[in-house]
């Protein structure tokens, strides 16, 4: 009689039966910068910096009527490998406020001879003379666990923050 009734109650203290032991929760959004040391859901450093080594205004080639866009540079470094973190960027005006933002992937960066990863970037905002700089936020976005609504059973934990977007205050 004891072993049945633990039978019956062990999918229901292993969360199997129930999603009140899922959680989920939320990094906070770290400060943006022009360079900055790229972190985890934790908060804990990855030894990786992403840094804007420039920007210009400049008609897109591919679509030069569109009249002028927020053209970057930019470098990873300490990456060690072809897969790496995905980080927002963003232009923003004085007040650093964003006007547009993408997410930009160490994967998608060129391999320099040194190890860095580097690469380039296009931002189309409404008023591009506001823009007085580009910005990265720390946070890696490249793993998202799922969420207790997709997977009540496995899924839970950290989750990035949510993605920079225009108007945003960094």
């Amino acid at each position: 009689m004891l072993l049945a009734s633990l039978a019956l109650s062990l999918p229901t203290l292993s969360g199997c039966s129930s999603s009140w032991f899922c959680q989920d929760t939320t990094a906070e959004r770290g400060e943006a910068g022009r360079k900055v040391q790229v972190v985890d859901t934790d908060g804990q450093t990855l030894d990786v910096t992403v840094e804007v080594v420039g920007w210009r205004l400049a008609p897109h080639p591919q679509v030069p009527a569109d009249g002028d866009k927020v053209n970057f540079d930019y470098r990873f470094d300490g990456t060690g490998e072809p897969r790496g973190p995905v980080v927002d960027a963003c232009a923003v005006d004085k007040d650093r406020v964003a006007l547009r933002c993408t997410t930009v992937d160490a994967a998608g960066a060129w391999p320099e001879p040194d190890g860095t990863r580097t690469g380039d970037d296009w931002l189309g905002v409404d008023h591009p003379r506001r823009v007085a700089a580009v910005l990265f936020l720390p946070n890696d976005q490249s793993y998202d666990r799922p969420s207790c609504a997709t997977d009540p059973k496995d899924g839970g934990g950290k989750h990035p923050p949510k993605s920079a977007s225009t108007g945003d205050q960094l």
